[in-house]
């Protein structure tokens, strides 16, 4: 392999565990939504499940610690790159939503 592809297969490991955690991310707080909606749904009291909603949003904060500490990966990796002299690197290229209104809409909604 070139150093060329040995960095962009490092720079797609990357970009793949940056996905995979924002997916789990919202695949787990898709499961605290169903757990509070079949409760209620149920009529069953806010005791049960409980516990298990408590280790659900623990897992979440755990979820959210290590996005952190992959983008401060990512930081770091950037870094290095530049100081290794290997020049600009940029992909895999995706669609990034734009940046929101900043003119004071409300971006959340009463529900």
């Amino acid at each position: 392999m070139t150093r060329t592809e040995i960095i962009a297969s490092v720079a797609d490991d990357l970009y793949a565990s940056e996905q995979a955690l924002d997916a789990a991310i919202a695949r787990a707080t898709t499961l605290v939504q169903s757990m509070i909606a079949s409760r209620a749904s149920l009529n069953v009291s806010a005791v049960a499940g409980a516990e298990a909603q408590a280790k659900a949003l623990e897992a979440i904060a755990s979820l959210g610690v290590a996005r952190q500490a992959m983008v401060a990966c990512h930081e770091q990796l950037a870094k290095d790159h530049r100081r290794l002299g290997f020049g600009a690197f940029a992909g895999p290229f995706e669609d990034k939503p734009e940046k929101p209104p900043t003119t004071g809409e409300r971006l959340l909604r009463a529900v």
